[in-house]
């Protein structure tokens, strides 16, 4: 069973339509856009995943059905907004749960004329016919891209035809409106955060040795729904020990050790946004000599990056900030050999820091938006919201540092959404110093009176 979601996504039609008319302002004379809805993804012979509406046509309408398709054709007399969606089924709807059907779709969503999806081949051709662009995002939608082509021949094979319109990438025109948020968007991402925090600060609060990794996935799985985050914003990390340092690691199946730390990331998607939050700390409770070096460490360039991120620097700035922090403390602890600048230069701060600093954040975990405009990097303005998450990660086996040191893994990750007054954390409420996160797991770990698995 799959079903439609229509619960309140928290932005309001009217701001649907300005995004709409901001997308249209920078279309080109005589163009057209075309944005596709999600497809239904099949799990297992005939069961489903959830339904996650695409991003861009969610953007742009808060309809959250399969099978859409946005139209938006600029001076259009009879209206410039029209969907392509999914008409009532009696039948369907008793199983899967109900549809808008296109009347009550377009009075919804505010747009001006809506149609069953089952017409589109009646209707796009006629469309497309004297367009000189469409944009429209080529290679993301195979079928749709195959059923473009077939109408764009038959146009360009009739008598007259002044030859076909040209193709231009949706996404420049799109991604970049999407790169700002407005005040409803970070209201809704101060709330995804606030959730996934307090979801941190429960996990934090049980762990303790003898558990596994999915038992504090399940600590902070139950926080998301509970508050009514129903999917988390991408796989859950709890990487113990050593798994710390596999980037993308999900299987969250070993046991949880003492003496070991462990990296927790964990964000709820609420009302279509993401939150995105890392946070490290010992599974006994307390941070070793070399542990709490390391952490300190990191989180004086979390501190310094988030410090960065300033109206009129660029992108760059807060990574680099990162990387300077970073080194250094690997030279303080002799983990570095040499002068700051040259392994800076060098690059040899990689081998412990291997990523950036951070990406954008939105409705996609790593959301929309060019880091680098006509080859320079981007100027920070307020509205954009990212995440800053820089780490420390020694290989196990590296018998060039200390052994105390190695097989340890640290990240600290927060959003933070930039504002005229500078940076704002939204995920401020997750533990983060180190004399937070031991009194939260003491704390916990007083209250436990019996096994809770």
């Amino acid at each position: 069973m799959t079903g439609a979601k229509h619960a309140p996504s928290g932005i309001s039609r009217a701001e649907y339509a300005r995004r709409r008319a901001r997308l249209v302002a920078g279309m080109a004379p005589g163009s057209l856009a075309i944005v596709p809805a999600a497809r239904e993804q099949l799990r297992s012979r005939d069961t489903y995943f959830p339904f996650r509406q695409d991003s861009d046509f969610l953007y742009l309408t808060g309809f959250n059905e399969p099978e859409a398709l946005l139209v938006l054709v600029p001076g259009r007399p009879q209206g410039e907004s029209l969907l392509f969606c999914r008409e009532r089924d009696a039948e369907k709807e008793m199983w899967d749960g109900p549809r808008l059907g296109p009347e009550r779709a377009a009075e919804q969503c505010g747009l001006c004329d809506a149609f069953p999806i089952g017409d589109l081949d009646d209707i796009l051709p006629g469309l497309l016919e004297g367009r000189s662009r469409i944009y429209y995002s080529m290679g993301r939608f195979p079928q749709l891209d195959r059923r473009l082509q077939q109408y764009l021949q038959v146009i360009d094979a009739a008598p007259g035809n002044a030859g076909s319109p040209e193709m231009v990438n949706l996404d420049y025109l799109l991604h970049d409106l999407r790169l700002s948020k407005s005040a409803a968007e970070l209201r809704i991402m101060a709330r995804a955060a606030e959730i996934s925090a307090e979801a941190h600060r429960r996990a934090m609060a049980c762990c303790r040795p003898g558990l596994y990794e999915y038992h504090l996935e399940a600590e902070i799985l139950h926080a998301f729904v509970a508050a009514g985050a129903r999917e988390p914003a991408y796989p859950t990390i709890v990487g113990g020990g050593a798994n710390a340092l596999v980037m993308h690691y999900c299987s969250n199946s070993a046991p949880l050790k003492n003496g070991d730390l462990v990296l927790v990331d964990a964000g709820c998607e609420y009302r279509d946004y993401a939150a995105d939050i890392t946070r490290t700390y010992p599974v006994s409770g307390r941070f070793s000599g070399a542990q709490k070096a390391l952490y300190e460490i990191v989180l004086a360039a979390q501190l310094e990056a988030i410090e960065q991120i300033r109206e009129g620097n660029h992108w760059d700035q807060p990574h680099a900030a990162s990387v300077e922090v970073i080194t250094q403390g690997l030279i303080d602890l002799g983990l570095l050999h040499g002068d700051l600048g040259g392994l800076i230069e060098s690059g040899a701060y990689r081998r412990f820091y291997m990523h950036r600093v951070g990406h954008w954040l939105g409705m996609d975990v790593h959301d929309a938006g060019d880091y680098r405009v006509h080859g320079q990097w981007r100027q920070l303005e307020a509205g954009m919201v990212m995440t800053v998450e820089p780490g420390i990660y020694i290989a196990a086996d590296d018998e060039a540092v200390p052994e105390k040191f190695r097989g340890i893994g640290i990240r600290i990750e927060d959003d933070v959404a930039l504002t005229k007054q500078g940076p704002i954390v939204l995920s401020a409420a997750a533990p983060k110093t180190v004399a937070e996160i031991e009194y939260t797991m003491r704390q916990g770990q007083g209250l436990v009176q019996e096994e809770l698995w």
